[in-house]
């Protein structure tokens, strides 16, 4: 169970936290340590609530440094194109293999972008297309999610709604790709941010953080952004520590 301290509160005792099994996670990288993003993730991601984390630059990755040595991948927000490029093809490739081994995989907003099949530079990790891509800069915004009871479950959330910060992150709609799995909806959009021309009624219920299998390997995407500060923390923390049991 997660901690008190991963929703910015003291854990209730030692013992508590030393029964937690340790998550050994890589986030991704490309800034030289500039993009909040993993700044954000570190705050709660930490020994005492049972993760251990590493940074990895995109060469780092192109070179081989996912192995067994991680439990899962956090690809977190900014720019999907931007991961894409600096990864490269031998960097995908090396994301693609891992998870198809067993390894597990967190995208969040342009992570999740880049988990999809939209593009031909995506991941092609989850069977899921992206909705209304042309208004993709629909601006930012607190949303209420609604939690379905298997993301209610997974992600130990104690209610049905639960107020999260979007930032342009996708809508998740099923893809057609006949030889993957489809994935499994943990929450949808119930209110929506509608600016910059982004026509209104077309995010709700859209589909906000899914999960699947690719391969061996355990895959949850989030549009919005539950690990900045507004959080909830344990609403991403719950979903690494899942992705990071692919083995369980």
């Amino acid at each position: 169970m997660m901690t008190a301290s991963a929703l910015g509160e003291e854990p209730s005792s030692a013992e508590a936290v030393s029964t937690l099994p340790m998550v050994r996670v890589a986030i991704y990288d490309h800034s030289a340590g500039k993009a909040p993003g993993p700044k954000s993730l570190l705050t709660f991601l930490t020994p005492p609530n049972g993760f251990q984390t590493t940074i990895l630059t995109p060469g780092e990755i192109q070179q081989g440094a996912l192995t067994s040595d991680f439990d899962v991948l956090i690809m977190p927000g900014g720019s999907a194109g931007a991961q894409a490029r600096n990864l490269e093809e031998e960097g995908r490739d090396q994301i693609r293999r891992y998870v198809r081994e067993g390894g597990g995989y967190v995208g969040i907003c342009a992570g999740a972008y880049l988990s999809t099949t939209y593009k031909p530079w995506s991941l092609g990790l989850v069977n899921a297309k992206v909705w209304d891509l042309s208004h993709w800069a629909r601006g930012t915004g607190i949303v209420t999610l609604n939690m379905t009871p298997s993301g209610c479950s997974v992600l130990r959330m104690p209610k049905d709604q639960v107020d999260v910060y979007y930032g342009q992150g996708p809508m998740l709609v099923p893809g057609n790709d006949e030889d993957m799995p489809g994935y499994e909806i943990l929450a949808s959009y119930a209110t929506e941010v509608a600016k910059k021309g982004a026509p209104e009624g077309a995010m709700v219920d859209m589909h906000a953080i899914i999960r699947t299998m690719y391969g061996k390997g355990r895959v949850i995407a989030y549009s919005p952004h539950p690990e900045k500060e507004f959080g909830p923390k344990s609403l991403m923390a719950e979903g690494v520590r899942w992705a990071g049991r692919g083995d369980e």
